[in-house]
């Protein structure tokens, strides 16, 4: 059975402020010294791969990680808005220990019903977040069919593609783990698809 695409997906490297494990999402902030380190450790681990195109989310951390690994193979860089991590309304640019503390019960809400609760503020439902991944995500198959890619995001993005690559319910994307400047491979076969790796 032959391959007919790879795709490299990956997430960005440590970001400012990791420590107090916080909410970013359509925040724009910066990587720190490691994680410039960890996309430069990704280029170095994919500088014999062959591909054909490099996507990114738009957003800063992502940005930068996708021009680190783009130096190293002639191809262009396509920024997308639309890879942007999930928006959390009120919450973005909290800590986690500061959205449980100010926001109890909307944490029962959203733990009762994850895919349709939406964070106040106009945050997004993770359902209406998946649909905007998962169209933007088969948009960039559809326009490289055979070629191999690299696609640079963030870690609720990532998750929801593995769920859809699955066929898992998105209710199941906090069932594993995205750590900061790790890489998922998913391979494209005529009559199937195989996630090779997960958080490598």
């Amino acid at each position: 059975m032959e391959k007919r695409k790879r795709v490299y997906l990956i997430r960005h490297g440590q970001v400012d402020g990791f420590e107090n494990i916080p909410v970013y999402g359509h925040t724009d902030v910066r990587m720190t010294r490691i994680g410039f380190i960890q996309m430069r450790q990704m280029a170095e681990r994919l500088r014999l791969i062959e591909i054909d195109a490099v996507y990114s989310s738009d957003l800063t951390r992502c940005k930068v990680g996708a021009d680190i690994i783009a130096s190293c193979h002639n191809v262009p860089v396509t920024r997308l808005h639309e890879l942007r991590e999930m928006y959390f309304g009120d919450w973005e640019g909290l800590s986690l220990s500061e959205i449980i503390h100010r926001f109890p019960e909307e944490l029962s809400k959203r733990k009762a019903d994850l895919l349709h609760y939406q964070i106040p503020g106009g945050g997004e439902t993770v359902n209406d977040f998946s649909i905007r991944i998962t169209r933007c995500f088969e948009l960039v198959l559809a326009k490289k069919k055979e070629n191999d890619i690299v696609i640079v995001a963030h870690g609720a993005v990532n998750r929801i593609i593995i769920c859809n690559v699955l066929g898992l319910d998105f209710t199941a994307m906090f069932n594993f783990h995205q750590d900061y400047g790790c890489l998922n491979i998913i391979d494209y076969y005529s009559d199937s698809t195989l996630v090779r790796l997960i958080n490598g």
